[in-house]
């Protein structure tokens, strides 16, 4: 029905001053019925024993019937608001003033006489004869005035005429007043909350244009944010719940574009390092089918071991995806066990050497002793030191310089791999560890999975490796955690 929120805050609003308009003008009627017998009762305190007085009767034993019939009907015509019985010492009508059809009950109870004649506090209502379960207020004495109670003389306080008359004042004055003053108040009530709600739903109305602005957008990161005050409410709160929701989802939506730039990169990448070693793979085994029987022995074995070796450099690059992939995933997480990191570049080093020698470069290796083990899988750290020093024989030139170093610093193994030769511009520096990046300025052929892999596993056992070039020397440095 209502679909805004100003909309049904003012409903509730107006359905709240509707009741408890109705409530209050109850209230208000009932308590200014009870206020007028209150006064009333008080006023006319001592009417019955006034009316005895004024007779001469105090000093008779007992009112006869007949005699204060006549009593009856002249002060019942002299204030017609009042209406008098006489009651015996049982509460039983004796005597009354009035057709005996509007009699509707014989009897009235004496509690609330006896209670009124000890000087209770008022009002107090009494039976109304009149009226079968009616109460009304009253004035009584009890007769004679010393001596034991023989009967009671029972004055109620507006009478069925009285109560006639004031019923139709009511209906035609109090009741259309009542009526006006509850609409009126109701009508202010609603008009002064749908002023305020519509202010403080004001800062609410311009969140939700932010939120649906933000939306139709589709999440563009250049939207408005929402300008959050100083109150502090919840409203604040969740505007500010909101910016950073929307910020994160910002990041996010750019996280993924960003990754989907990298997937198609990737493939890209992959296809072009796949379609080299295939086409030249496909090539020469078609040459040795097609010219079989014309090729010498000596260039049939070329052939061969040219598509040998693009075969082998297919598989290499297969199984670095493939490692890449299962340390992206966390499949290969390091299983925790103590290593010898020394003896793992030790290992490294003579392996490595030999093929420095090979290529007619010098290869050092400086291992400290004092290395502490650390926590992480053998296999993994070996294939950091191995992908590093390969990087590092492909980028060395002829009589070139290979170095590895290892020191504890500042609590944590230091592992250094220096080698000469041409110097990584500065800005390539910071895409050296990215998967499929290849210098420009570098020329290897490789497939650039390698140094991706380093950094991988080195996060993966908590550490960190960096990269310098200067000068002729580049330097690629990894720390672990002891331990």
């Amino acid at each position: 029905m209502f679909k805004s929120l100003y909309a049904r805050l003012a409903f509730v609003l107006a359905l709240l001053l509707i009741v408890v308009g109705a409530v209050v003008s109850a209230f208000a009627v009932q308590a200014s019925a009870t206020f007028l017998q209150e006064l009333d009762q008080r006023f006319n305190r001592d009417l019955a024993r006034q009316l005895l007085v004024q007779r001469n009767l105090v000093g008779a034993d007992r009112l006869d019937g007949d005699t204060v019939k006549s009593l009856f009907s002249h002060y019942m015509h002299v204030n017609p608001a009042i209406e008098i019985y006489l009651l015996d010492s049982e509460g039983t009508i004796v005597a009354y003033e009035a057709p005996q059809m509007k009699i509707k009950r014989n009897r009235v109870d004496l509690a609330p006489i006896k209670r009124f004649l000890d000087d209770a506090p008022l009002p107090i209502l009494g039976d109304d004869p009149r009226q079968t379960n009616g109460h009304k207020a009253f004035s009584a004495a009890a007769f004679p005035f010393r001596g034991p109670t023989q009967q009671y003389l029972y004055v109620v306080l507006g009478g069925e005429s009285f109560s006639s008359a004031r019923k139709l004042l009511q209906e035609s004055y109090l009741v259309r007043f009542s009526l006006f003053a509850v609409v009126g108040v109701v009508l202010f009530g609603i008009l002064a909350g749908a002023v305020a709600f519509h202010q403080l739903t004001r800062r609410l109305r311009g969140l939700t244009k932010v939120m649906d602005g933000f939306r139709a957008s589709d999440f563009d990161t250049t939207r408005q944010p929402y300008i959050v005050g100083r109150s502090g409410d919840e409203i604040d709160r969740l505007g500010t719940t909101f910016n950073a929701m929307a910020a994160r989802i910002e990041e996010q939506v750019g996280a993924l574009e960003e990754k989907d730039v990298l997937r198609r990169n990737l493939v890209a990448n992959v296809s072009h390092d796949l379609r080299t070693p295939l086409a030249s793979l496909q090539g020469y085994l078609e040459t040795l089918q097609l010219k079989a029987g014309e090729l010498s022995t000596e260039e049939y074995q070329r052939y061969l071991g040219v598509a040998h070796r693009q075969s082998e450099r297919l598989t290499c690059l297969v199984e670095e995806l493939f490692e890449l992939s299962r340390l992206d995933a966390r499949e290969a997480l390091p299983e925790s066990e103590p290593v010898a990191l020394g003896e793992l570049i030790q290992d490294a080093a003579q392996k490595y050497g030999l093929r420095a020698e090979q290529q007619n470069l010098t290869f050092r290796a400086s291992i400290a002793q004092d290395l502490p083990p650390i926590s992480g899988d053998v296999g993994l750290l070996d294939r950091v030191l191995e992908n590093l020093l390969g990087n590092a024989l492909r980028h060395t030139p002829e009589q070139g310089e290979i170095d590895i170093h290892s020191r504890l610093r500042e609590g944590r193994v230091e592992v250094d791999v220096v080698n000469t030769g041409p110097t990584i511009p500065a800005e390539e520096l910071p895409h050296v560890f990215e998967r499929f990046y290849q210098s420009p300025s570098r020329h290897h052929g490789g497939a650039g999975l390698g140094l991706a892999i380093v950094k991988r596993i080195v996060e993966l056992h908590g550490g960190d490796v960096a990269a310098d070039s200067a000068n002729g020397r580049t330097r690629f440095t990894f720390h672990l955690p002891t331990g």
